[in-house]
């Protein structure tokens, strides 16, 4: 019978997803599809999977995993200053994502002891603390991957409702380690976890040098990047528990320090293959096989809980749409709201931790469960039916282009709407009653820092100056790198070597006139059909990077649509490859290709997607 039930939990974890994907069952998370079906096959169904000895091991190294990848989803760059700027929304209202969302969870957790407090004074559940922590947790790896799946990550809505997961998985799993120390007897103990906590981030955030000397002697046969992984798990959750934290936390951490630590994607994509494609999977089918339904159905006055808990899951989060509404349209804020509730991966390891500590007994923690299952279905479905992608939702980059001539205009014709939101700053009344029909111009009184900061014109992605003066674009190139713009391009037309030098020091690209015109004649006279390509705008050279893994690890003949395009070269770790038929794609590469426009842009979105 043991080996019936592993051979069965391993063949439902190939199976579901499979099944999900043949019938398109887009809107239900494989993890709560995973819950479903382990309690049609375990003791509340068909009772045809036991929990085992290999099976609780799987699991528990499961949930372990789990945590790890959720704390490798944290995205630390999200909280600095650079990345966490004022953008407007698509309601036209300024959103600075973090205060945002900050001020949104902050109501969550008021919210959730109050909720408590009501379960409590309606004698339906006693456990305060542990309520409260339940009700305001998020389920961060389901929000990415919904907030992925419209390609809103990058988008003021995405990133604030990116952001409030983030304090919806942390802070809980934070007040979860300190109730587990209070109720397990290690209060004084406490200082350790912290200090646990804050060394190791601290050190591993300064000291990347050992783990870039690790990146580079790893091979095959090694595979040093996964051990490391794997060591960090384990050191840190043993470190966990010797001062009295919970294993998850160790695990959690762990993960947080190697994303850190940057690895590479073709890193996280093994990490993520061995949790997702076993570990955790396992976890979630014996979650299910464990949940015992009719013990639930045999108890009404517990059974009365359920509704109560789904309905409260939902009212937690209600701060976050009142706060959302302030930002983002209605429609949207209301959505984001919904998607917030989502909380299986972070309740199911809590009440695991709080059966240990005998503050739940096991009906109750299987109520919980199955409220959170509900909530789980619900969530994502209301978010997909209500969230409207605008337009705005839509462009992948923002690009501000200072002055308004017969350069500039052209250019900003020939980029894509698709992918371009193009803005152009003047102080020349003339040029902007010239230009202003043709594009979207703004006119402002002066060129500098204090007036571009209040016009926004360094809350974008790209920054070109392209005055008709080298010194003003070199001042405004540097004023703009200073502010945080990702990528500035400086138009420069007779710069010094001293100047060039000092100005791609810092990040700055360049667009030198003398050198494009000579490149552009030579490559004329040399090779037509190669300035053809460079100056037609309809069918011209694109760039893109491969995320998506139903291209990785397959040739270039296998692609569905490769006969709608021409790859000229592939970058890979900084070195160019001349690509073949035979030539299998890895994570990350950057694919150089050209192609009709309405094929280029699909097949854009595609590949990038993760």
């Amino acid at each position: 019978m043991e080996q019936l039930s592993l051979f069965l939990v391993v063949l439902l974890a190939l199976v579901i997803p499979i099944f999900m994907a043949r019938f398109n069952v887009n809107n239900v998370p494989t993890a709560v599809a995973e819950i479903i079906v382990g309690i049609i096959m375990g003791t509340s169904g068909f009772n045809l999977i036991t929990s085992t000895h290999d099976l609780s091991f799987l699991s528990n190294l499961g949930v372990i995993l789990l945590m790890f990848l959720s704390g490798m989803e944290i995205d630390f760059d999200l909280l600095s200053k650079k990345n966490n700027q004022k953008s407007r929304s698509q309601a036209g209202k300024m959103v600075d994502p973090l205060p945002t969302a900050a001020i949104a969870f902050g109501g969550v957790a008021i919210m959730s002891i109050v909720l408590a407090y009501l379960l409590k004074i309606f004698n339906l559940f006693s456990e305060i603390p542990l309520a409260a922590i339940i009700f305001m947790t998020v389920a961060l790896g389901v929000v990415i991957a919904t907030l992925k799946e419209k390609d809103i990550l990058g988008r003021p809505i995405g990133q604030t409702i990116l952001l409030t997961a983030v304090m919806g998985e942390v802070i809980p799993l934070l007040l979860l380690t300190i109730y587990a120390s209070l109720h397990g007897g290690n209060a004084e103990r406490l200082w350790l976890i912290i200090l646990l906590f804050v060394a190791a981030i601290f050190l591993l955030w300064r000291f990347r040098q050992p783990y870039e000397w690790f990146v580079k002697s790893t091979k095959a046969t090694t595979q040093l990047d996964i051990r490391l992984a794997f060591f960090l798990i384990f050191a840190l959750v043993t470190v966990a528990e010797t001062v009295g934290a919970e294993n998850i936390l160790g695990a959690f951490l762990a993960g947080m320090v190697m994303k850190l630590l940057q690895p590479s994607e073709e890193t996280k994509e093994k990490l993520t293959s061995i949790g997702y494609g076993f570990f955790i999977p396992i976890f979630f089918i014996m979650t299910g096989v464990g949940l015992n339904l009719r013990r639930i159905l045999a108890h009404p006055e517990v059974l009365m809980l359920l509704p109560v808990l789904v309905i409260f899951l939902f009212i937690a989060k209600t701060p976050v749409v009142i706060t959302y509404l302030t930002k983002f349209d209605r429609r949207n804020a209301f959505a984001g709201g919904f998607l917030t509730a989502t909380t299986i991966t972070i309740v199911l390891p809590t009440l695991q931790v709080a059966r240990r500590l005998k503050v739940i007994d096991q009906i109750h923690s299987d109520i919980f469960i199955l409220a959170a299952v509900i909530v789980c279905i619900v969530s994502p479905i209301i978010f997909n039916s209500n969230f409207v992608l605008s337009p705005e939702d839509r462009i992948k980059q923002r690009v501000a282009i200072i002055g308004a001539n017969t350069f500039t205009m052209p250019v900003v014709h020939d980029l894509h709407d698709n992918w371009y939101s193009v803005t152009i700053f003047t102080n020349n009344k003339n040029q902007y009653d010239t230009f202003k029909s043709r594009a979207t111009v703004d006119l402002i009184p002066h060129l500098n820092e204090e007036e571009l900061t209040k016009a926004g014109a360094f809350d974008n992605d790209i920054f070109v100056a392209a005055l008709r003066d080298d010194k003003k674009n070199y001042n405004l190139a540097k004023m703009a790198k200073k502010a945080g713009v990702n990528r500035v391009i400086a138009i420069l037309m007779q710069p010094d070597v001293d100047t060039v030098n000092e100005l791609q020091d810092e990040g700055i690209e360049i667009f030198n006139f003398s050198n494009v015109r000579a490149a552009l004649l030579r490559a004329l006279i040399e090779t037509p059909s190669v300035y053809q390509v460079i100056t037609d705008t309809k069918n011209i050279l694109y760039s893109v990077r491969v995320r998506n893994t139903k291209y990785t690890g397959t040739r270039l003949m296998d692609w569905d649509f490769i006969d709608q395009i021409t790859i000229s070269r592939i970058r890979r770790d900084g070195t160019w490859l001349a690509p073949h038929g035979t030539t299998v794609i890895e994570p990350g590469d950057i694919i150089i290709f050209s192609g009709k426009f309405e094929a280029a842009d699909k097949i854009r979105q595609t590949l990038s997607k993760r």
